[in-house]
């Protein structure tokens, strides 16, 4: 097996060849580069190229190297080679470059006219050389190495590059997941705020209530908190084990899942948001509908934002509609529908884009990154996410979820 990363050959002037000497004329001499890989017959092809240039006749010096495209493969780049192995005359212009079997006979064939060139090139210089300098993309006679090492450090510089921008698209994944869970923190913690400041009012009830229905109540209350507080736990568990890796896939636990006994869950507990804008909620669940296959709070957090969405968008005195329709045997789609303004036509691609918000929502609170969660979670689903809206007529937002099979 050859191992020729880089070898150079000098072949000197001839004892009786008299010719003006200075640093450019040195500089003029015949440069060779022959490319090969490490394949059966590769050494006898170098051994017939360096006996080949043993015997031809020269009246100038000239420089050969090999090199091996498997050692140093941006030099085959850099040439723009596309085959092996391949002889190149890097020097004097213009290049040329041999390819094919019989590499030795080529050779021979151009070798009169490189040196025909090599000698218009030094006596067309020598008279402008002290005068004029001359400016060249071609290698120096002694400067294959060092192009070699500036390659390789072009290429190392071009690798830290891209290292440098996907840690940066990583930090700035981390950042935005970090802030939509801290945007879907606000719903759980509104609801646990909401039942303990209920129960803490049914406390102050005093004796002119019931103490049995009192208890109930506060029973439920209690089993309410303590939900949403597992709903935050889960939450904060997210940003504290978010992996490090480079993947950018949220974390999913999917299991069989009822669409329709969640949908009624959520229902119950935005009663109090519904009934503070007086607010009707209407919801068409089939009986038979088939289980999905899904995380199940991953989905809530889509139904979440989005009836929280149409809570805020929905005008006092006006309905919203949660509907689950059973459109194929392999997906289930589901619906949520407001009545408020609706999305203008330039705008409903955008709306599930990071951070993006409508002009007439600049002055409310949120992020705008609650829609861009819903699509990451629903095509972690391999399911599709949308809205249908007409100016006035509200909006109608739609995904679908897979099967349980």
């Amino acid at each position: 097996m050859i191992n020729y990363p880089l070898s150079i050959i000098h072949y000197p002037l001839p004892r009786d060849f008299v010719q003006v000497s200075s640093e450019k004329s040195n500089n003029k001499r015949l440069q060779l580069l022959l490319f090969i890989n490490k394949r059966p017959g590769s050494q006898e092809e170098i051994q017939a190229i360096h006996k080949c240039l043993s015997n031809l006749k020269t009246d100038y010096p000239f420089e050969f190297n090999v090199i091996d495209v498997g050692e140093q493969p941006y030099m085959a780049e850099h040439f723009k080679l596309i085959a092996t192995p391949a002889l190149l005359k890097i020097n004097p212009e213009p290049r040329q470059t041999l390819t094919g079997t019989n590499l030795v006979a080529k050779l021979e064939y151009w070798w009169p006219r490189w040196q025909r060139s090599l000698a218009e090139s030094i006596y067309d210089d020598n008279s402008q050389f002290e005068s004029q300098p001359v400016i060249s993309d071609q290698l120096p006679a002694n400067s294959i190495n060092c192009a070699a090492e500036l390659m390789e450090m072009s290429d190392e510089i071009f690798r830290l590059k891209r290292e440098k921008e996907q840690l940066q698209a990583q930090l700035k994944f981390k950042d935005r997941i970090i802030t939509m869970l801290a945007h879907d923190l606000r719903n759980p913690l509104t609801a646990l705020s909401l039942a303990l400041e209920t129960l803490e009012s049914t406390q102050k009830m005093g004796k002119s209530e019931s103490v049995k229905s009192s208890g109930n109540f506060a029973q439920r209350l209690i089993k309410q908190a303590r939900y949403q507080v597992q709903v935050i736990d889960r939450m904060i568990a997210d940003i504290l084990e978010r992996p490090i890796g480079k993947s950018t896939k949220l974390q999913l636990e999917p299991d069989k899942l009822d669409l329709g006994a969640l949908c009624l869950e959520i229902k119950r507990e935005f009663r109090d948001r519904l009934k503070s804008k007086k607010l009707q909620l209407r919801t068409d669940i089939p009986n038979d509908l088939p289980l999905v296959y899904a995380d199940r709070e991953r989905i809530r957090q889509v139904i979440v934002n989005l009836l929280d969405n149409a809570i805020k968008y929905t005008p006092k005195e006006g309905e919203i509609q949660i509907i689950i329709l059973d459109r194929t045997t392999q997906k289930v789609q589901v619906t949520v529908c407001d009545s408020g303004l609706g999305i203008p036509k330039e705008n409903r691609d955008r709306i599930f884009e990071d951070s993006f918000r409508l002009k007439r929502d600049k002055s409310k609170e949120g992020y705008g990154i609650g829609l861009a969660l819903c699509r990451r979670i629903i095509s972690s689903h391999y399911g599709k996410i949308w809205v249908d809206s007409s100016p006035n007529n509200g909006s109608c937002f739609h995904f679908t979820l897979p099967v349980y099979r």
